[in-house]
């Protein structure tokens, strides 16, 4: 019960936010282009500095072993989707099937897993869970950028690699955890500077897929049979492809169920970013954002009840 009303407290604000955009996108307060722009400054400035802030904690041998699992186990879950993904979407690089793929992919881990795994596993969940946003950041800015690169219909472009491994995220999580074993810590001033920034993603993103769906016919996307293959990759198939092949395993618990949870939150308001920064199908990816935080309000308390089997 109590995850359930955490669930659906996160889903809340959210929509709250996202209604905000909506109505800035309705009134024309905020136009495609200046949409775009916010876009490329959450994903080149905000998230940065979340992800640094992330690794600002005391150091411990057994909260960094822990971690280390919660790498391995994040990139397992990511390695079993895409071998799905590649079965499902074979040689298909139209706009519709990037950014379905993207949705499946990519989780709101952040957002929406922090605060579950808060309620259920306090702080050293919430440790844990920056293990899955650290494969994340670096999957999302290496694999998401060559993914949406390469998105155009004729299915040619590419990414050129050594720009993504220098982009500000990807540096922002070789200094964080260089940071975090080192003990390096901000100076005061400078540490409340960031958590003001790093604040700013959560609404910021929303606001920008709030904006988007005002641009967007809903209707006409929920004909593509993709929006619905993509709500059943993410809410479904993943978690519980997860708890499938790694729950038989000898795993710390809080490590487990965390990864759990957060390969089961709904789609990642990112990957609407990407799609506007890179020209992709941003509307689609705006209405698969809405339609899995939604249902999620259901399968997350769902995927939980499945970790304890």
């Amino acid at each position: 019960m109590e995850l359930a009303k955490t669930c659906l407290i996160q889903i809340l604000i959210m929509f709250i936010l996202v209604a905000v955009g909506y109505l800035c996108g309705r009134i024309r307060m905020i136009d495609k282009q200046t949409n775009t722009k916010l876009s490329t400054f959450v994903l080149d400035v905000v998230n940065p500095v979340l992800i640094f802030n992330s690794y600002q904690k005391d150091f411990s041998a057994e909260l960094l072993k822990g971690l280390g699992l919660s790498v391995l186990l994040s990139a397992g879950s990511y390695a079993l989707i895409l071998t799905v993904l590649r079965v499902i979407y074979r040689n298909d690089r139209s706009k519709d099937a990037v950014v379905a793929r993207a949705a499946a992919i990519y989780s709101n881990c952040g957002f929406m897993g922090i605060p579950l795994i808060n309620g259920l596993f306090g702080a050293e969940g919430v440790m844990y869970v920056t293990g899955y946003l650290t494969v994340f950041n670096l999957m999302v800015w290496t694999h998401g950028i060559s993914l949406f690169s390469k998105g155009s219909e004729d299915g040619e472009g590419g990414a050129d690699i050594g720009k993504i491994l220098r982009s500000p995220s990807i540096i922002a999580i070789a200094v964080g955890l260089v940071c975090f074993r080192a003990q390096i810590r901000l100076p005061d001033i400078m540490a409340q500077a960031c958590t003001h920034i790093a604040n700013c993603n959560t609404p910021l993103a929303m606001i920008c897929a709030g904006v988007t769906i005002s641009f967007t016919d809903i209707g006409e996307h929920l004909k593509n049979k993709n929006v619905y293959i993509a709500v059943l990759l993410r809410l479904v198939v993943c978690p519980v492809l997860f708890w499938a092949v790694f729950r038989w395993l000898p795993l710390p618990e809080t490590v487990y169920m965390t990864v759990l949870v957060a390969s089961g939150c709904p789609a990642a308001a990112t990957c609407t970013m990407f799609a506007l920064k890179f020209g992709g199908n941003s509307e689609m990816s705006a209405v698969m954002f809405a339609a899995t935080t939604v249902l999620s309000a259901i399968t997350l308390p769902l995927v939980v009840m499945l970790g304890t089997v």
